[in-house]
Order: C-alpha cells, then sequence, then structure tokens
C-alpha cells in the first residue's frame, strides 16, 4: 500500500498543534516580539548583588525559555509532519539562532551566581519567590568545591571548542566513512547498514545472520586503530576534566551532574553480576527454542517465537492499553482518553512525516505523542511506552512552575517503562494464545538482556577503560578487546560461542563517547520493575508513584525515585527485579 500524503489522514488521527500556536502567523507574531527582547537580559549583567536583582533575573530568563521553548516546539513538530515543507524547516532554523542569541546574552548569569555567597543563595532559595528555582541554587551551591578561578573557568570554557571533537570523529567515521559491504538474501544483495544489520540479525536463516555480523565487526576490525585511538583520546578527555574540577575520578564528575553517588554505580555492577547465573540460562534456553546445535553472538536478536502478533487495529491497541494502565487509576486513565481524543497524538506514517516514535511538548499545553502506527504488537508496546513519557510531562508540569518542571534524564526512562512492564503483565495474565504468551515473556526477558544486563556490561567497560586511563596506562586495542571479551563470557555464559571478532564490539558503541551514560538504562528498568510490581501488589503504593511524576525537577533523583519507594543505594532494589526476571525465565521454560 502507498503511504498517503499528510492530507489524505483522517483529523482524528492527528495531533492539534494549534493549542501551542493557533496558526503560523500568531507563530511569527511571538516570533517577532522575542526577537526585539533579545539582550533585555544582558541589563544585569555585573549587577547579581541582592536577592531582589537575582529573582528579577531569573525570571525574566525563565519566561523568555518557556517562549523559546514553544516556538521551537511548534517550528520543530511542524517538520517533522512533513520534512519536505521548507516553511517549517527554515522556522525552526530561524528558532535555533535565535535561541543561540538568548543563550549568549545569559552566558554570565551562571558564572556571577557562583560568586555570591552561599548563605544569600540560600536566603534566595528558601525564600517563597525563590521556592522555582530552591533547587537549581542549592545544587549551585553543591557545585561551588568544582569551580575553579574566574581565569581557570575561561581558559577551560575555550577547550569546549574543541572538546567533543573525540565524539564527533567517531561519529562521521561510524555514519559516513566506514563501509560493511552486502550479504545476499533470497535472489538480492542488501547493503549492511546501521539500520539493516538489526533486521539483518533477526533474519530466520542463519547464514544471512552470520554474514551481516562477519561483515559488521570484520569492518570496525579493519579500523580497529583508529577507533581505538578515537576512544582513548575522549577517555583522557573525561579524566582531564575530573581532574581539573577536583574529582576522584571521571566516574565520580559525571554522576555528580545528576547527583548520584558512585555507590549507585558500583551497586548496579556488582548487583547485576551476581545475577549472571540467570542470564546464562536464558541464553541456554534461547539456543533449545531456536533449536540449534551452536548458538552464537549472531543468533540474539532472532526472535524465538514466530507469528505472534497482536495485528490490532489502533483504536482496539488503545483500548487494550487503557485497559492495562487501570492500576495507575481513574485519572490516569481520563488523562489518556483526552490523549486519544483530543488531539495529543499524531498517529500514522505520511509522505515525509519523521521516523520512529516519541513524546515531546511545551509547558503550558497538553503533551504530544508521535507514532508511526502499524498492526505488531510491538507497536502497542509503543503506544503504552510513549504515553508514559507523556503522563510523566503532564503531571510534572501540572505541579510545578516552569523553572523546575523539568525532570532529570536519570528518571527520564522510567514512567515509560512501568506502562510497559504493566502491559507485559496484564496481557500474560489475560491472553490464551499459547504462542502468543511465550513471545511476550521473551520480549520480557529481552527487555531485561538489553536493557539492564547489557547497558551493565557497558558500564563495567566503560569503568575499566577509565580506571586504566586514571593510573596513566594505555588504552590499545588488545586490552580492551581482551577485557570486553571476558566480560562478555561472564555476562552470557556457556551456552554461546565467544568468538575473536565479539571482543570488538566495544568499538562501535557510541554512546561510549558520553561517559558513563548508558547505567541510566539498566537503574531505570530496575526503578520500574519496582514500581509497577509494587501497583499491582498494593495499590495503595500508587500514591508514592504519583508524587514521583508529579515532582519535576524539584529535587535530586534519587530522592524522587524514593518517593515512588525505589531506594537505589539499596542492593534489595535490584534483586527485587532480577527476581521478576527469573519468574519470566521459569515460566518461559514451561512453555517450551
Amino acid at each position: 500500500m502507498a503511504t498517503k500524503n499528510r492530507e489524505e489522514i483522517e483529523r482524528k488521527y492527528k495531533w492539534n498543534l494549534e493549542d501551542i500556536f493557533e496558526s503560523d502567523e500568531k507563530w511569527e507574531e511571538e516570533f517577532s516580539a522575542l526577537s526585539s527582547e533579545s539582550d533585555k537580559i544582558s541589563e544585569y549583567e555585573g549587577k547579581l548583588k541582592d536577592s531582589d536583582t537575582v529573582l528579577d533575573c531569573l525570571e525574566l530568563e525563565d519566561n523568555q525559555g518557556l517562549r523559546l521553548e514553544r516556538l521551537y516546539v511548534y517550528a520543530t513538530m511542524r517538520h517533522d509532519e512533513d520534512g519536505a515543507v521548507e516553511k517549517y524547516n527554515s522556522m525552526r532554523g530561524r528558532i535555533e539562532m535565535l535561541a543561540v542569541k538568548f543563550s549568549t546574552a545569559s552566558a554570565f548569569v551562571t558564572p556571577e551566581l557562583l560568586t555570591l555567597s552561599d548563605d544569600l543563595l540560600l536566603d534566595i532559595a528558601n525564600s517563597e519567590r525563590g521556592k522555582p528555582f530552591s533547587y537549581v541554587l542549592r545544587e549551585l551551591i553543591r557545585s561551588k568545591a568544582h569551580v575553579l578561578s574566574q581565569k581557570e573557568e575561561k581558559l577551560l570554557a575555550l577547550t569546549g571548542s574543541f572538546s567533543g571533537d573525540f565524539h564527533d570523529i567517531f561519529n562521521m567515521f561510524d555514519n559516513v566513512d566506514i563501509r560493511f559491504g552486502d550479504v545476499k538474501v533470497g535472489d538480492e544483495r542488501v547493503t549492511v547498514t546501521h539500520g539493516t544489520y538489526s533486521l539483518l540479525l533477526q533474519n530466520r536463516d542463519k547464514k544471512i545472520r552470520r554474514q551481516a555480523y562477519k561483515k559488521m565487526f570484520g569492518a570496525y576490525k579493519a579500523n580497529i586503530h583508529t577507533v581505538c585511538s578515537t576512544y582513548a583520546g575522549s577517555v583522557k578527555k573525561d579524566v582531564f576534566y575530573s581532574r581539573v574540577r577536583n574529582y576522584n575520578s571521571a566516574l565520580e564528575k559525571a554522576l555528580d551532574g545528576d547527583d548520584v553517588a558512585v555507590s549507585v554505580y558500583d551497586t548496579l555492577i556488582s548487583s547485576i553480576d551476581e545475577h549472571t547465573p540467570y542470564m546464562h540460562e536464558y541464553v541456554a534456553l534461547r539456543k533449545k527454542a531456536l533449536g540449534l546445535k551452536t548458538l552464537n553472538m549472531c543468533d540474539m536478536y532472532v526472535p524465538i517465537v514466530e507469528g505472534a502478533e497482536m495485528a490490532l487495529s489502533y483504536e482496539k491497541a488503545c483500548d487494550t492499553v487503557k485497559t492495562a494502565l487501570k492500576p495507575l487509576g481513574r485519572e490516569y486513565s481520563q488523562l489518556l482518553e483526552h490523549a486519544y481524543c483530543d488531539g495529543w497524538i499524531d498517529v500514522f506514517e505520511n509522505k515525509g512525516k519523521r521516523s520512529g516514535a516519541y513524546s515531546w511538548g511545551t509547558y503550558g499545553t497538553h503533551p504530544y505523542v508521535l507514532l508511526n502506527y502499524t498492526k505488531t504488537t510491538h507497536d502497542v508496546f509503543t503506544i503504552a511506552h510513549e504515553l508514559g513519557h507523556a503522563m510523566h510531562t503532564y503531571y510534572s508540569n501540572k505541579a510545578n512552575p516552569h523553572a523546575c518542571a523539568d525532570y532529570s534524564i536519570f528518571v527520564a526512562e522510567i514512567a515509560s517503562t512501568v506502562n510497559e512492564v504493566l502491559l507485559i503483565k496484564y496481557l500474560l495474565s489475560t491472553t490464551k494464545d499459547k504462542e502468543l504468551r511465550k513471545y511476550l515473556l521473551s520480549y520480557y526477558l529481552d527487555m531485561f538482556r538489553t536493557t539492564v544486563f547489557r547497558q551493565t556490561m557497558f558500564s563495567e567497560f566503560e569503568k575499566f577503560a577509565h580506571n586504566l586511563a586514571e593510573k596513566d596506562e594505555t588504552l590499545t586495542p588488545e586490552v580492551l578487546s581482551e577485557y570486553y571479551l571476558s566480560l562478555n563470557k561472564k555476562y552470557y555464559g556457556p551456552a554461546v560461542v565467544h568468538d575473536e571478532l565479539i571482543s570488538l564490539e566495544w568499538a562501535r558503541i557510541p554512546h561510549f563517547y558520553r561517559a558513563f551514560y548508558v547505567y541510566k538504562y539498566s537503574t531505570g528498568m530496575i526503578s520500574a520493575v519496582n514500581i509497577a510490581s509494587a501497583i499491582l501488589s498494593d495499590p495503595k503504593r500508587l500514591d508514592g508513584y504519583k508524587a514521583f511524576l508529579s515532582a519535576g525537577g524539584s529535587m535530586a533523583p534519587l530522592d524522587i525515585l524514593r518517593l515512588a519507594g525505589v531506594d537505589l543505594t539499596n542492593k534489595q532494589s535490584f534483586d527485587f527485579a532480577l527476581a521478576d526476571f527469573k519468574w519470566a525465565l521459569d515460566e518461559l521454560k514451561k512453555e517450551i
């Protein structure tokens, strides 16, 4: 079936961006008005000496930031409807340039606030008027131990012009220069790319999977010295900034941005390490289910259950999600109904529309969700996932002023995953289709495998690489690959063949150039399983979860999680989630 033009899509399946701006003309009016104020905040430069002036400045910056946000979100989402419409591409470019202008004009604010005494900053944070900025100001005080002299800060700021080069170099190499060749699929030759690789690994023909795997990793092997030098440079950069800023390690510096203790990272690794035998059992079960004499790493993504798609219409999928999420309460269900009926969601693909799915929006209006819905089980889960993001945003915005409504990346994936877990549990408890049940159990187990075990393995590798650099030892392809291979053996176990090529997998992970980021995927999944299971077993726990959803960015992320009953400084949270993995594993064993 040919892809429709956007005007052919029924109105009820499109989002209503008029809730942000009534028309493009209104957008232009606001753009013009805000542009005329781009230098207004500069009037405060050098004058942040007392509480009233500081608050006047912060309130102006916040107001202008919200107006910029509305302009940017509207233009970008219009562009995402159809990228071929040049008008919206131009609007987005213009607002991006204006945002840079505002950012440049307000660059003095944080440095000037850092020169103020802790007592004054606390007085402002504790005042009624200062409540929206309380957490930000307290974080400024906490960061002072790592702020250098004005001269040193200026010098350090200049390094920003090249400090991101390692990331950019790898991305250019990985997305533009590297070539993986092609493989034969039936009578056709398919070029191996990052996009097609995942599809090729799901092919039922092992020869095709194996060819794709060899092509992918062979290309990194041929360029391993270049990639290693780039990654080593990125690690050295991380170590440099941690030392200059007086941190004990690069890990400590990376986690400090979220006010997360290194002990949380270490507890994650030790807890998951302890439960790797569960992963070994699942890998062995996968081998049995696929009927393979030899299981290779290229076989880890092929579905073990075929033909288990639910193939639901969009309306039926929405009803299924709404029913599955009933444990989240009546208000939550009513909000889901608003999302379905009141222009929150852009449902189907059209020509020029952005691919994939996301939830976004701007303070002062309801959140939005972009989908490209097809009748697959995966897309039903996507509805639940993206609406989890949307509801998190709704509750955060409703409960907080704009200045502290935005929640941290550390907690950003939790609400979405809670919804997925609730959907899985609901479907498992209601389906009478044995094949669908097997599919759902394997889906859940693969969520753990890819989000908890694999990302923790990555986290352990990152810690090793940075520890080497902090000891002033050289990061070589041999040292990094040998350690990565040992991790792969530890996490995946003896049922799978650990060949030389998998030892090079570290070389193809772009997230490694944003150091110590991927552990958040693991902690997010751990947290979500704890929360969903608690709500299902005790409806009274819903109040704590609603408090979590409503906290925005008003508190430290770990404190926000504690509202929902999850303490990531305690090993019990990890043990509880992994027990659910074992439960699903045992259930799947009964079916195979």
